[in-house]
């Protein structure tokens, strides 16, 4: 009998003295014991996502079966904050559109009340973090101070899981331009870049009901995209990366598409919904104003 694989031949009974019966009893022995030497995993043991996979004689030695394992995936830890407060409508709409990421644990640490328009700023002295529930009912820290309180708290000892990344919002109300440095959403982003963890700040057009769903959708993609590099930690450096996405809320049409443009250094003309319907400009816009206004999600590298 030929041991697939392994390179030898078993032969029973025949012309040297061997019944049949103990030329089977020696197969079946040889089979398994060639079974467990060829018990191979598909992958190394550092690699979490690869499957693997086990050979075993069959009980009678007529052959082996095999069955396959997959072994777990990576999770990714993110980090959830905003400036409009732990009880606001977008901090749940993205919460929950995180949470039904697969492999993925979200924790929320975000100011008790509506902190908007505070910037970088951080409370001198202590600050006091307390259990709450959200919207949505979901657990999360209230804390008492701006919104990059919120992130230092949890990534100075507040919080026992180290995130590989931290998302702040669903702002109400673009961040673009020059208003971007006096965005609390972006505060507690950056807050969190200078201690080595990269962050996505992110925020819905402002509007009577902002398009939070679609922000959140826009946000999924993004993390999607960049899953194996926050796994591997290629961007967790001092200080790390912010990506800073706005998306506009339609008052006809859809969002465009993604457009990865540089932070302009003016304020938007205006802060009302955007047209999306209209005729696209015969030249793509060069800066998140621009963008914004012409009816697409805008993606910027604003750093610290």
């Amino acid at each position: 009998m030929d041991v697939s694989g392994s390179g030898i031949t078993v032969e029973q009974g025949g012309g040297h003295g061997w019944s049949h019966r103990r030329g089977r009893r020696l197969s079946i022995a040889l089979v398994a014991a060639l079974a467990v030497f060829t018990l191979v995993p598909a992958c190394s043991s550092g690699d979490d996502s690869a499957a693997t996979t086990t050979t075993a004689a069959n009980s009678d030695g007529s052959g082996s079966s095999t069955s396959t394992t997959a072994a777990a995936t990576k999770e990714l830890t993110i980090l959830v904050s905003n400036d409009d407060g732990v009880g606001a409508e977008g901090i749940d709409v993205l919460v929950k559109a995180l949470q039904a990421m697969p492999e993925t644990k979200v924790i929320v640490s975000a100011p008790a009340a509506n902190q908007s328009g505070t910037g970088a700023k951080t409370t001198d002295g202590p600050v006091t973090a307390t259990p709450t529930t959200m919207l949505g009912g979901e657990e999360a820290t209230a804390v008492s101070g701006f919104p990059a309180d919120s992130v230092a708290w949890a990534l100075d000892g507040g919080i026992s899981a180290k995130p590989q990344l931290v998302v702040t919002g669903i702002n109400m109300g673009q961040n673009i331009g020059s208003l971007i440095g006096i965005s609390g959403t972006v505060g507690a982003a950056r807050a969190a870049a200078t201690r080595g963890v990269p962050a996505l700040a992110v925020s819905a057009g402002l509007a009577p009901q902002p398009d939070y769903a679609t922000a959140a959708k826009l946000a999924v993609q993004w993390i999607d995209q960049h899953r194996a590099d926050l796994l591997d930690g290629k961007l967790a450096k001092k200080p790390a990366p912010v990506a800073n996405l706005n998306v506009p809320t339609c008052s006809a049409g859809s969002v465009r598409g993604v457009l990865e443009v540089p932070a302009a250094t003016t304020p938007p003309a205006e802060m009302t919904p955007v047209d999306c319907s209209a005729a696209e400009p015969a030249t793509k816009p060069t800066d998140d104003v621009t963008g914004f206004a012409a009816g697409w999600a805008t993606l910027s590298d604003i750093g610290v």
